[in-house]
């Protein structure tokens, strides 16, 4: 078998010059965690093929000796990528939403009739507006922060119910987005330059939820605790697991909530949430939906006591899995670093 795993700024993906110059920062570093991870799960199993693309301009040791294709220029890389698209057996994407980039390359998968172990076009499309799938999921019931969305020239009204958070429609991590505080804080900002949403803040424990879909089935894998910057920005700087059994369940059942409202979708898809004050869970909101591995990855790999890689590909073809999970805490940080302490887990939930 061969899996072809595809990671935007590792795989050349900025030789198009999308984000310009050569990948550097938080994002380069996130998404080397995330390859490096997926790819060293995969690389231990059985007669299986890991294949790479690698940024030639980035040094061979960023993939701790994984062997991958050197790509030089933006047609090396779409050449490269259609062909071991078509080859393999697998395509898994970790790339920006971004000025369409992940949908760039789901379509070129599609295109190269690529077997994708992730969310197709149709799921993608929605996923990564944020306005889009708040839209969405508000037509469904689930529930998302108060929003309004701005053009570009706009200002930030003065009727809006402050404080709030302001951010791109089609942002990736947390680029360009910031706190608000007040009207007068708002109308510092002047008019914005490109599509944004300009949501009202909810206070409580950002949390994610990594879901593994196939057929007829989505498995809901313990929630994350996120740790995000103090500082206005919303940076995302790791997380930790497993939370309390209470928060567990009811930050699960939302993410699983919210998926049953969005196109059919396969392989990994993260949810990002906050869980409100109340224990009851009525102040529990879904802020997006990430349609592609996240970086909880390294931190729910390390509390699996099996291969979560190997767990992706049963369940996208539709078997049934057995997933068991160490009694430790786990605290990772956005570039990979894991460290493990003991502690008691709460348990997992499936639908």
């Amino acid at each position: 078998m061969r899996v072809f795993l595809y990671e935007y700024l590792t795989g050349g993906g900025t030789l198009s010059g999308c984000l310009g110059g050569a990948p550097s920062g938080s994002l380069l570093a996130e998404g080397t965690a995330m390859v490096r991870a997926l790819a060293a799960d995969f690389a231990v199993l059985p007669n299986l093929q890991v294949d790479l693309l690698r940024d030639a301009r980035l040094p061979g040791e960023l993939f701790a000796g994984l062997p991958a294709r050197a790509v030089h220029d933006a047609a090396s890389e779409r050449a490269a990528f259609c062909e071991l698209a078509a080859e393999a057996d697998a395509t898994i994407l970790i790339a920006p939403e971004s000025d369409g980039i992940l949908l760039e390359r789901c379509s070129w998968a599609e295109l190269s009739d690529a077997r994708l172990l992730g969310p197709a076009s149709a799921f993608v499309e929605i996923a990564t507006d944020k306005q889009a799938t708040a839209e969405v999921l508000h037509a469904a019931g689930i529930p998302v922060p108060e929003a309004c969305s701005l053009s570009v020239g706009n200002s930030l009204p003065a009727d809006f119910a402050y404080p709030a958070v302001l951010k791109p429609r089609d942002g990736v991590g947390s680029m360009d987005t910031r706190y608000v505080a007040d009207f007068r804080a708002a109308s510092r900002l002047g008019t914005v330059s490109r599509a944004m949403r300009l949501e009202r803040f909810h206070a409580g424990i950002p949390a994610s939820v990594s879901v593994l879909c196939g057929p007829g089935r989505r498995i809901a894998l313990p929630a994350c605790r996120q740790t995000i910057s103090d500082d206005g920005r919303f940076r995302y700087l790791g997380g930790m697991l497993p939370v309390t059994a209470e928060l567990n369940a009811r930050a699960q059942a939302l993410a699983l909530r919210a998926l049953e409202s969005l196109p059919t979708a396969s392989g990994y898809v993260g949810i990002d949430l906050i869980l409100g004050l109340d224990p009851r869970g009525s102040e529990d909101v879904v802020l997006e939906v990430n349609p592609r591995v996240t970086t909880s990855y390294v931190g729910l790999r390390a509390l699996c006591q099996g291969n979560l890689a190997e767990t992706m590909l049963v369940a996208a073809r539709g078997e049934r899995i057995e997933l068991a999970w160490f009694d430790k805490t786990v605290i990772f940080t956005a570039d990979g670093r894991v460290r493990i302490e003991d502690g008691p887990f709460p348990g997992g939930v499936a639908a």
